[in-house]
């Protein structure tokens, strides 16, 4: 017997969690999230990996360095990788560079190397250093929604992306907000102060997991101290970038405390989280998720995809032995751990929802309908002027 689930009953059900006032709500908005605004072309205002590649990689081929990046991505080729990516190319950059020495290695220095890998983030950063337009957005949205919302406990925002954009929609709203750092003119990083958390449930929390781009590092014996803002130096680097290194690092200051506090947050009676954006593509974030969910029954995890169910089966896994990890995609949704089409074509007129070529498709796995559905649950009365413009 064919499995059916209820969109409505369930867009219902998320409206409820996300209206109660005693329950902790957070949000894992992911590199999905910026795809969904649009820049002045009509395209993505960050694009996803792959085309970042292709962006990043046409510009290296204009640059200095343009025969060592032909070299890495022909080595890559060779070894039967027909199209790296990003994290595939700095990968390699950098296995090379821990081997080189004083020699060479597939035909490449350490000290070319270590340009290459210096100029690829640079372009890397270059890239998602983007401003919202000036239109509403979700980002906008949301920030609204947090400003408006009385609440028991702190909105906590935690994200993979290095990215300024929920700074900015937070500050055009006037959101306080703690990210780990204290400190106006060169802001450091506070461990004490985020295990501590005596800031008001009014302050929301921004929890960057893989690090921003006005994040740096000083060089040191110790591995250096944390800084957010300007540039403190010449010998500080950001403390970012995808490579093999990430999962490494996600064990280190500050992104070990970042990652604990969404164990922490996961570890709150009634805590709800809902993703979006997110590919679940990531084995160190699957793996906190997974451990959250199985040591707090009361808490939940929806998951909003865009697209079909299929294209995402790593979060299948997940939801498929979780009962209380529900995942909705555009076609199927898994609920409860039974796997199901959506039911009810007739019903329609719901922000939820949408029916195309007679079709069912949810479509809160767009972070802009999500953004439109808090705007909905929230009602147009409590929008601030900068939804529309700043």
């Amino acid at each position: 017997m064919s499995v059916e689930h209820d969109p409505l009953r369930e867009a219902a059900y998320l409206k409820q969690c996300l209206s109660e006032h005693g329950r902790p709500i957070g949000f894992l908005l992911a590199a999905g999230c910026p795809q969904s605004v649009k820049d002045a072309n009509g395209q993505p205002l960050i694009p996803a990996i792959d085309a970042l590649t292709v962006k990043i990689s046409d510009e290296m081929a204009k640059s200095d360095t343009a025969d060592a990046y032909g070299k890495v991505v022909a080595n890559l080729q060779a070894d039967g990788i027909a199209k790296p990516n990003l994290e595939r190319i700095l990968t390699h950059i950098r296995a090379l560079f821990e081997v080189a020495g004083k020699g060479e290695v597939r035909g490449l220095d350490s000290a070319t190397l270590k340009k290459l890998d210096e100029a690829v983030c640079y372009k890397i950063v270059e890239a998602v250093k983007r401003e919202l337009p000036k239109e509403g957005t979700a980002y906008r949205r949301l920030a609204s929604w947090i400003q408006a919302r009385e609440r028991k406990d702190p909105v906590e925002i935690f994200t993979p992306n290095y990215d300024l954009l929920f700074e900015q929609a937070l500050e055009e709203h006037s959101v306080p907000y703690f990210d780990g750092f204290v400190g106006s003119r060169k802001a450091f990083f506070d461990t004490r102060a985020m295990e501590e958390d005596r800031l008001p449930a009014r302050w929301a929390r921004l929890w960057k997991l893989h690090g921003s781009i006005n994040w740096w590092r000083t060089e040191g014996s110790d591995g250096g101290i944390a800084y957010r803002g300007e540039r403190v130096g010449a010998a500080d680097r950001h403390m970012i970038h995808p490579s093999h290194l990430k999962y490494d690092e996600s064990r280190r200051m500050p992104y070990l405390a970042m990652i604990d506090r969404l164990r922490a947050f996961l570890r709150k009676p009634s805590a709800v989280l809902v993703c979006c954006g997110y590919s679940f593509g990531d084995e160190h974030l699957n793996a906190c998720l997974d451990e959250g969910l199985r040591g707090n029954a009361l808490g939940a995890l929806f998951a909003l995809s865009f697209g079909k169910l299929e294209a995402y089966p790593d979060a299948i896994k997940l939801a498929g032995r979780l009962g209380n990890f529900s995942l909705f995609a555009e076609d199927k949704a898994i609920i409860g751990t039974r796997n199901g089409v959506w039911a009810g074509k007739e019903v329609s007129g719901s922000v939820a929802v949408t029916w195309r070529d007679n079709v069912a498709k949810f479509t809160l796995g767009d972070f802009d309908e999500f953004g439109n559905f808090l705007a909905e649950l929230m009602g147009s009365a409590h929008l601030t002027p900068a939804t529309d413009a700043k």
